[in-house]
């Protein structure tokens, strides 16, 4: 038996406050950089605390979304509208703090400079940690639920747990480089890896273009919450206008190729950032698998979608005698 969503989603109100505060946010820190030039780290102050809202603002959406999923009489629905609140706790925590450090032209990551530095990334450590359990805890929620049919169940349970795999990869960046065991200068930790924090990156993004940079993967990880769960309701958008998309196999079938594209990617997105590679200048190696994940990819699709094209019609004919 197929099982269909609730037709009123029961959004969680406090991640859409919150989601609203860094709306509010990121207009304060996109106005901050055009009156406040001052560059910490080799990016412009406010540039951080613009990312970090949007990022905010995005997962708060989508968890809220998740959550509001569960129906009154669902499994462990207290227990996931309660971490949403944590969630929120965790997330303000390390707002307040990244926001406030840079008001005063200091940078918040990896920072143990002083006794008071050192407090602040530790909260900051505890506050993401906490993010994280709570959005483990709405996964193990997912998984104890039925979300409509099993494209759509499929899409958001994947979504959560390569999302968790991708906020984990943060922690990969919090250990001392070699520079940094070499000659301490109050920073432990960094997003790129075989050259300091603040070289050449991508615009607005700030992803290094010279050296591997961790907060790729972690980035794309992360919104598979996000990407995984919008590919499934596109496919159901479509299955109103295209036959072949009102097929739940079909739609099955190409939401498991979506999941698997995704992690095959940020498995690669992954090696490429530990072994130093820049974005913009992979090996032969990330380059051949890059290849074979399209290749595939594309080539499964058009198989299930010919697959379909082609059964349909028979069955049809079938069901007509």
């Amino acid at each position: 038996m197929t099982v269909t969503p609730q037709s009123r989603v029961e959004w969680h109100r406090p991640l859409l406050w919150l989601a609203a505060a860094m709306a509010a946010l990121a207009i304060f820190a996109t106005v901050a950089s055009m009156v406040d030039h001052r560059i910490v780290t080799g990016t412009d102050l406010w540039l951080k605390p613009l990312k970090f809202a949007l990022s905010v603002g995005i997962y708060s959406v989508t968890l809220s979304w998740l959550i509001g999923q569960f129906s009154q009489a669902a499994r462990m629905r207290r227990a996931a509208r309660l971490a949403g609140t944590v969630a929120v706790i965790g997330l303000v925590v390390e707002m307040v703090i990244i926001v406030g450090v840079a008001a005063t032209g200091d940078t918040s990551h990896f920072n143990v400079s002083t006794g008071f530095h050192a407090a602040l990334w530790s909260a900051m450590a505890i506050s993401i940690v906490v993010v994280w359990v709570m959005t483990f805890v709405v996964s193990i929620a997912l998984f104890r639920n039925p979300l409509g049919d099993r494209a759509r169940t499929l899409a958001i349970r994947a979504g959560a747990v390569l999302a968790l795999i991708g906020m984990g990869l943060a922690f990969l960046m919090t250990g001392p480089t070699a520079a940094q065991l070499d000659d301490y200068q109050g920073i432990v930790g960094a997003h790129a890896v075989g050259v300091p924090d603040g070289g050449p990156g991508l615009p607005l993004l700030g992803w290094s273009t010279v050296a591997g940079d961790l907060r790729i993967p972690h980035f794309f990880g992360m919104h598979a919450l996000q990407v995984l769960p919008f590919v499934v309701i596109l496919l159901e958008l479509l299955g109103r206008r295209l036959t072949v998309f009102a097929d739940a196999r079909v739609r099955l079938w190409l939401t498991r190729i979506a999941v698997t594209t995704f992690a095959a990617t940020l498995a690669v997105l992954t090696l490429q950032a530990i072994s130093g590679q820049s974005i913009v200048r992979p090996d032969g190696l990330v380059l051949v698998l890059g290849t074979a994940i399209a290749a595939a990819s594309v080539s499964a699709v058009f198989m299930v979608l010919a697959t379909a094209s082609v059964s349909r019609p028979a069955l049809e004919a079938t069901a007509a005698r």
